[in-house]
């Protein structure tokens, strides 16, 4: 095990983990990174996850895990729409 000391996670790194998911299943990649397969299913899935967890969370998380929560969600959304369109 490395000398790291990795910090424990939180609710926002676990939201932010699952949007990164449903970002690599939508194509995005860092720049110069290579390019992704779009998988519109997974993503789908990824969002419905995030979904499911703001349905269950709701009035449980302080201001800014709600706000983390819904611009994640808004984001993917759009992007989901975006790859469906120049997927269809």
């Amino acid at each position: 095990m490395s000398g790291n000391v990795e910090a424990p996670i939180s609710f926002s790194t676990f939201v932010i983990s699952l949007a990164s998911s449903g970002l690599m299943h939508l194509g995005v990649r860092e720049p110069g990174a290579p390019t992704r397969p779009v998988d519109l299913n997974l993503a789908r899935q990824t969002m419905d996850l995030l979904g499911i967890l703001a349905e269950k969370t709701k009035g449980n998380l302080d201001e800014d895990e709600a706000r983390l929560l819904d611009a994640v969600r808004h984001d993917l959304d759009a992007r989901y729409k975006d790859a469906s369109g120049k997927a269809g």
